[in-house]
């Protein structure tokens, strides 16, 4: 039971650090590609943070948020891996930051085409998240029933 619990965890963990450790490789000098596609989106979401709130959001260079969700997933993901409440704290703390800043689908009028592009990628990517992580606790419950009928019978 502990052996299915252990590969459900890294199952899921190894989305996050896939992700850290493709991004780590094309880090470079200038946070690589991620920084690239991040910069728009970032401006995008504090212009909408000062415009609703009246808070300014801090001028924080591309490539240390790059940085920061590297070591937030790739932390988080090991520490997961290994039971560890506070990893899966450090990837839920990953999602709750970059969520709005990568899919601003709250930009856009639902009428308009990219809201429906946008909130697609969105949906996409949580369900799969979502999917993987019911899966591995349906799996587990399923290995958990079998093993429980060949060692006591049908009790």
């Amino acid at each position: 039971m502990a052996f299915v619990s252990f590969v459900g965890r890294v199952l899921f963990a190894s989305i996050f650090l896939l992700s850290a450790w493709q991004e780590f490789n094309e880090f470079g000098v200038d946070g690589g590609p991620a920084a690239k596609s991040l910069e728009p989106k970032f401006h995008i979401f504090s212009k909408h943070v000062l415009s609703h709130t009246g808070v300014q959001v801090p001028d924080v260079e591309i490539k240390y948020l790059v940085a920061a969700a590297i070591a937030l997933k790739g932390i988080g993901g090991l520490l997961f891996i290994f039971g560890s409440s506070f990893g899966a704290y450090l990837l839920l703390l990953h999602q709750a930051l970059a969520t709005p800043i990568l899919y601003d689908f709250y930009n856009y009028d639902a009428d308009k085409k990219e809201f429906g592009q946008i909130f697609i990628k969105f949906t996409q990517v949580s369900t799969y998240e979502l999917s993987l992580s019911f899966s591995c606790n349906f799996y587990t419950m399923v290995f958990i029933y079998l093993f429980r009928i060949v060692n006591h019978g049908y009790d």
